[in-house]
Order: structure tokens, then C-alpha cells, then sequence
């Protein structure tokens, strides 16, 4: 195959650049750096990565203090974010990002980890409280509105009450709750998609029993 051929082929495999306003913000969150990948705490960026792989694109881009993709998903232009900021501070980045686009609270999807719920149950809400999670509270201040959706992976409660919390979410899942996790973050890959197309009833219905 000449040079000539292999870019024509590659311009025939490149999806287009989306066009058109900016409907939605999926959010997921997480902390940056290999050592955090696998652990509970990374629910929502193991779920983006999951989409990622499903529809084929790539969550790379430098943008809003996070990693991001520009993208289309259920005929809607969304662009899909993976904070830098550290859980805590996850806000900054929605903000920064729903500021510029001019993307109202309620179309900004927030998906994250939840230890209320063993691994493998999945929650949708169309808004509410923080929970007490950092990363939730953080975007809530920084939107200074709670009326947005939002996917929580179950991801298990501390081994005991006196357990810390903070090492607790930041362990990796036992041999036994990574199977029943991968089933969940299946579910959130479709559950996402549902939600973009204006169907959360449905994915309620489907995945909150």
C-alpha cells in the first residue's frame, strides 16, 4: 500500500469535527496519575474510559484544567471531562468549562463513586444533594446549583466504622467486587447515552430497581 492510499484511508476512518453549540458536560470523576487508576475513588474515570472505548474516541485534550474530548454522543454535541484537579477541587474545571460553553446546570452529567452502595449497584438521580462527597460538594459550589444529574457506581462501604475513609476510597477493589463493578460501568456507558438523548425516566426506570 503506498503512503498516498494509507492517508486516504486514514481521512475515510477519521470521525468528523462536531458542529453546532454545546449541549452537554459528562462529567467523571477522579485523580489524575497512574497510582490512583484502579482504585474506588476512580469510579467516574473508569466509566469515561469505558465510553471512551465504546464509541471510539479519545479523552486527551488539555482543556479546563482536565482532559477532554469534544464529541458527539445521541446526535448532541457533549464534551466529556476528566478533571486534573484532584477530587476535591472538581469544580473548578466544571465551572471553568460550563462558563465558556454556556451550558446550563441541568445538562451537566456527573458520574462518580459512591461507598453507600456495594460494587456493582448503580444509582441515577436528576439532582440533589453532595452526599458528603468532596468532588460533588466542589461542583455544586462552583455551578452554586444542585439541580443537575448524576450516576453514582456503588463502589462499598469502609470494612469497619473506624476504618479510614480516605484510604478506603482510594484502595483498589478486592478480586470479588471487580467483576460486579465492570457490570455496573457497563450499565453507566448506556445509562450516559439514555440520559444525552433525553430518556433519564428510561435509564431510571432500567437501572434504579
Amino acid at each position: 500500500m503506498s503512503i498516498e492510499e494509507i492517508f486516504e484511508r486514514l481521512k475515510l476512518n477519521r470521525k468528523p469535527a462536531p458542529q453546532g453549540k454545546v449541549e452537554w458536560l459528562i462529567v467523571g470523576l477522579g485523580n489524575p496519575g497512574g497510582k490512583y487508576a484502579a482504585t474506588r475513588h476512580n469510579a467516574g474515570f473508569i466509566a469515561l474510559d469505558r465510553l471512551a472505548d465504546t464509541e471510539r474516541f479519545d479523552i486527551k485534550k488539555i482543556k479546563f484544567k482536565s482532559l477532554i474530548c469534544d464529541t458527539v454522543l445521541s446526535s448532541k454535541r457533549c464534551i466529556i471531562m476528566k478533571p486534573s484537579t484532584f477530587m476535591n477541587n472538581s469544580g473548578e474545571a466544571v465551572g471553568e468549562c460550563v462558563s465558556f460553553y454556556k451550558i446550563p446546570p441541568e445538562n451537566v452529567l456527573v458520574i462518580y463513586d459512591d461507598i453507600n452502595f456495594d460494587a456493582g449497584v448503580m444509582r441515577i438521580r436528576k439532582k440533589g444533594s453532595d452526599g458528603g462527597h468532596n468532588g460533588m460538594k466542589s461542583i455544586i459550589y462552583h455551578l452554586n446549583s444542585d439541580n443537575f444529574p448524576r450516576i453514582r457506581l456503588g463502589v462499598g462501604a469502609k470494612p469497619n466504622p473506624d476504618y479510614d475513609l480516605a484510604s478506603w476510597v482510594l484502595s483498589p477493589f478486592s478480586e470479588s467486587e471487580k467483576k460486579a463493578f465492570e457490570g455496573a460501568v457497563d450499565n453507566a456507558v448506556d445509562a450516559i447515552k439514555l440520559i444525552i438523548d433525553g430518556q433519564i425516566d428510561t435509564a431510571m426506570n432500567k437501572y434504579n430497581s
